[in-house]
C-alpha cells in the first residue's frame, strides 16, 4: 500500500477493481483544515475521466504498469499481433483494447503498449503518422470564400477530411489523437 504522497502523473491506481491513470494531481494545503490531494483520473479501459479527492496520507493501491516497445505485425481476425522489440515474443491484442488506434496502424510500425501483469491495457501511438491516400474525388475549383475539404480514404481504410488539392496517391501526415489532416509529406 502506498500513500497519497506517491501520486504522480502517469501512475496507475487500482480503485474498486478498475485501473485508473492519473492525468493531473495537485497537493492542496488550505490555511484551515487538513491537507488533501485533488486528482483527475482516466479509466484505462473505458477512457472515462473523473475527479477524485483524497485526504493527505490516505492509503492507495498503485498498480505496476510496464510500458514496452512493440512492432505491429498484422491483424488476425478480431485481434492485432504485435512483436516485442526486446525479446521478439509475439502477443495478440484484442480489437476493443486497440480501439481507434487501428485506423493508424501500418505493418512494422513502432508502438508502445502498456501491460499490467502481462495483460495489454492500451496502445500509445506516435503523435502523427504518414499515410497514403488510396481514394479521393478530384477537387473542383470554384467560387468559395474559404478553403474547402473533401472526404478521402487512406491505406488503413480510415476515412477523413482533406483539403481539395490532395489527390489519390499523395502521402499525408495525420494526427493520431484527433484523426485530422496535418499536411502533405514532402
Amino acid at each position: 500500500m502506498a500513500s497519497t504522497a506517491d501520486i504522480k502523473n502517469g501512475v496507475v491506481l487500482s480503485i474498486d477493481g478498475q485501473l485508473w491513470n492519473v492525468i493531473e494531481f495537485q497537493h492542496v494545503k488550505p490555511g484551515k483544515g487538513g491537507a488533501f490531494v485533488r486528482t483527475k483520473l482516466k479509466n484505462v479501459i473505458s477512457g472515462k475521466v473523473v475527479d477524485r479527492t483524497y485526504n493527505a496520507g490516505a492509503k492507495i493501491d498503485i498498480e505496476n504498469v510496464d510500458r514496452r516497445d512493440f512492432t505491429y505485425l498484422y491483424a488476425d481476425g478480431d485481434g492485432f499481433v504485435f512483436m516485442d522489440t526486446s525479446d521478439y515474443d509475439q502477443i495478440t491484442v484484442s480489437g476493443p483494447t486497440v480501439g481507434d488506434a487501428k485506423n493508424f496502424l501500418l505493418e512494422n510500425q513502432q508502438v508502445t503498449i502498456a501491460l499490467n501483469n502481462g495483460n495489454p491495457l492500451y496502445i500509445d501511438l506516435p503523435a502523427s503518422v504518414i499515410l497514403e491516400v488510396t481514394y479521393t474525388e478530384p477537387g473542383l475549383q470554384g467560387d468559395r470564400s474559404s478553403a474547402g475539404t473533401k472526404p478521402a480514404t487512406v491505406e488503413t481504410g480510415y476515412e477523413m477530411q482533406v483539403p481539395l488539392f490532395v489527390e489519390t496517391g499523395t502521402k499525408i501526415k495525420v494526427d493520431t489523437r484527433t484523426g485530422e489532416y496535418l499536411g502533405r509529406e514532402k
